[in-house]
């Protein structure tokens, strides 16, 4: 059995594993449905031997699933030091086609059911809360415990992606988060913790891979905007699919049905799995040429005959250094580093400032109706905003795009640090700092992956977008504990708290930064080369 670019190690392993992890979810079922008559309340039921046999049958199926899915090690490692390369300049100088639309359309997807799980958090929380009696501290702690579970997944999936390949880390992603659907159906607040865990860790990595596949695969004068675009619609239906499903189905299930849903969405990426290609640039980079050659053709039409100038190699030899310490070195330092304290700063902006504000705004002197009618009118005047961030990437530039808008976050901030040390509450004020801040953070989360599935090289491509990612993830995790002890309770320390990493991303940033837009991903390689070398 043939997958899109790289055969499958034991078809029959992987198809009995993915069986083996449906059938142990469908085991938890029965219980979940005894429990109807009691508005599917599980708290304090015993777990009966077919639940304990569904869970021990969820592992067994992703190791089988695993080594079905892995590719023939030694045939990578026999074949990396094959020399030669494809003219992947073929590929990057077509129209877009059916193909890359085919792809699109996969990844949009991945992308609506990885935000679509954190987005459900808050829509369980509730009825999670009063079936457990929960105290507030302990219902916050499935929040934490869910980010550092995609923060982890992040940069795991990321390592795993460019040791075995695109393709089949988003499989299995989606294979483990069809086991962690379960979550659903544990009697008690402990167990929900632990799969809570597994789940943001397997959703957390289909976020840098599915960036880190599509900056691979569409042609160049096209991959910009449409990375930004991707996350803009990815995030956008995942938090909609996440609220229609819980006005749907909560009302007549409970709110475990939710959790229950990871099995129809995570099975629909094994569904379109054939439509999902595995990157030519990484068969080639591995030196599984045919393989590389075959993909191309099926996206470009034409394909070069190896001539040994085109492949993505690293500077250091046919990889160049491999592990998350190479993306502190060469070039590639500053620029980790400048985008590792961006994303940081956003999650405390995101996961900190803003959700302490509606109260912030009222200890200000502004009443509860107003500050909660001030945050929908940003909200909404901060939607356009999204169209003006993919021209600016796609017609101005990317690192130009990108350092303006952490710019334009610092100064934000710094505009709320002289509201609240001044005690102005002006309600004029508020609102153009508001969405001033609004704007400009969407703008950063935006650009950044996007910036980051095209900056490093294709050994390194995921890890590195893992890692930023997480960044972004660990800012959230951060953002909660600085609100137990009180930062956000000061809004102008907060501010400028938050400000001061800003600044220092945007300076670096600007300083070593490589405008990627249209440019061969290939040539930007060499450029962070270049731009190292006066360093050397």
């Amino acid at each position: 059995m043939k997958s899109n670019g790289l055969s499958l190690h034991h078809p029959f392993a992987f198809w009995a594993g993915t069986a083996a992890i449906v059938a142990g979810v469908l085991a938890h079922i029965p219980m979940f449905v005894c429990a109807s008559h009691m508005g599917y309340r599980m708290v304090g039921m015993e777990t009966d031997a077919m639940m304990l046999a569904g869970m021990a049958m969820i592992p067994i199926g992703l190791l089988l699933a695993a080594y079905g899915l892995m590719p023939r090690m030694a045939r990578l490692r026999a074949s990396t030091g094959a020399r030669g390369g494809l003219h992947f300049h073929v590929a990057d100088g077509i129209p877009l086609n059916r193909q890359h639309w085919y792809l699109v359309a996969v990844l949009v997807v991945a992308l609506t059911i990885d935000v679509m799980k954190p987005a459900t958090l808050g829509f369980v929380m509730p009825g999670m809360t009063r079936e457990y009696e929960l105290a507030k501290q302990s219902a916050g702690l499935l929040a934490f415990v869910a980010l550092t579970g995609t923060t982890v997944g992040s940069v795991l999936w990321g390592v795993i992606a460019d040791r075995f390949g695109r393709r089949a880390t988003i499989l299995l992603s989606a294979l483990m988060f069809i086991g962690t659907a379960i979550c659903g159906a544990m009697p008690s607040f402990n167990w929900n913790l632990a799969m809570c865990f597994l789940m943001g860790a397997s959703a957390g990595g289909l976020l840098p891979i599915t960036f880190t596949l599509m900056a691979e695969m569409i042609p160049a004068a096209h991959r910009g905007w449409l990375l930004v675009a991707l996350g803009g619609l990815g995030n956008s239906a995942g938090y909609l699919v996440a609220a229609w499903a819980a006005s749907l189905l909560e009302p007549h299930y409970g709110w475990r049905v939710l959790w229950l849903l990871g099995l129809p969405t995570g099975a629909i990426i094994i569904l379109l799995s054939r439509l999902l290609p595995e990157s030519p640039r990484f068969l080639a980079t591995n030196g599984l040429h045919a393989e590389a050659r075959a993909v191309l053709a099926k996206f470009a039409g034409v394909v070069d005959a190896d001539d040994g100038a085109a492949a993505d190699h690293g500077p250091g030899g046919d990889h160049g250094p491999v592990g998350m310490r190479a993306l502190l070195q060469g070039g590639y330092g500053p620029l980790t580093i400048g985008m590792g304290v961006a994303g940081v700063a956003w999650g405390l902006v995101n996961f900190g400032f803003l959700l302490w504000l509606p109260t912030n705004l009222r200890a200000m002197g502004m009443d509860a109706a107003t500050a909660t009618s001030l945050l929908a009118k940003s909200a909404l005047f901060a939607l356009p905003g999204t169209l003006v961030v993919i021209w600016l990437y796609h017609s101005w530039s990317t690192v130009k795009t990108l350092v303006t808008f952490i710019g334009l976050s610092c100064a934000s901030l710094l505009g709320f640090f002289l509201l609240g040390y001044a005690g102005i509450a002006s309600t004029a004020a508020m609102v153009v700092a508001t969405v001033a801040l609004l704007v400009s953070a969407s703008g950063v989360i935006a650009t950044l992956i996007p910036y980051a599935s095209e900056i490093y090289p294709v050994h390194l491509r995921a890890t590195g977008s893992g890692v930023i990612a997480a960044g972004s993830k660990l800012g959230g995790i951060l953002g909660a504990g600085f609100g137990v002890v009180g930062l956000f309770g000061n809004v102008a320390l907060a501010a400028l708290v938050i400000a001061l990493p800003m600044a220092i991303a945007a300076l670096l940033l600007a300083r070593n930064g490589i405008d990627t837009r249209g440019r061969r991903l290939e040539e930007i390689q060499g450029l962070v080369g270049e731009a190292a070398a006066p360093a050397r």
